[in-house]
């Protein structure tokens, strides 16, 4: 499932969702984390429709006042709907947001089986985002927040969280 296609909204609307992040991952928006699932115009209300990351996200407020607040200083009104199915999944964060979690420092999320040697067996397979080595380990299954691992590098010392694979 590919997120909200917004080419054909105005673009002050189009402007106005780019500029929103994460509040968690300030260099991801919203729309590289792939939690806009849907987006419609009426005049000037725009009907939006969100998945979270996971059930009870605190997050998700957050974004639905900074997307109100974007569009309102745009002259639209907005209406927010949380959608729950189906499940967000980390392969709906867009290339562009992989690569800005790596270079903020937080490890993108591996493919499930992968993901599951990382976590459960210990393999060293989560690359470090300071020097690229895959000799890791994994210090703590929860980092920053709660999608989150925190892991080490074995190589240059570094700590650095890992996004969990969610599927």
């Amino acid at each position: 499932m590919v997120a909200a296609d917004l080419r054909s909204l105005p673009v002050p609307v189009q402007e106005a969702l780019l500029e929103i992040s994460d509040p968690e991952i300030p260099v991801l928006s919203i729309m590289d984390m792939g939690v806009v699932r849907e987006v419609s115009l009426t005049d000037q209300h725009v009907h939006i429709k969100l998945t979270p990351t996971y059930s009870g996200c605190p997050a998700m407020d957050m974004m639905a006042v900074d997307i109100k607040r974007a569009l309102e200083k745009r002259g639209y009104t907005a209406t927010i709907k949380l959608v729950l199915a189906p499940a967000w999944t980390t392969d709906w964060i867009t290339p562009s947001g992989r690569a800005a979690l790596e270079a903020y420092g937080i490890a993108a999320p591996l493919d499930p089986l992968s993901d599951k040697y990382a976590l459960i067996d210990g393999k060293r397979v989560v690359k470090c985002t300071q020097c690229g080595s895959t000799n890791t380990k994994m210090v703590s299954q929860f980092g920053s927040t709660a999608c989150k691992a925190l892991f080490r590098c074995e190589d240059c010392l570094e700590p650095f969280d890992y996004f969990k694979c969610l599927k």
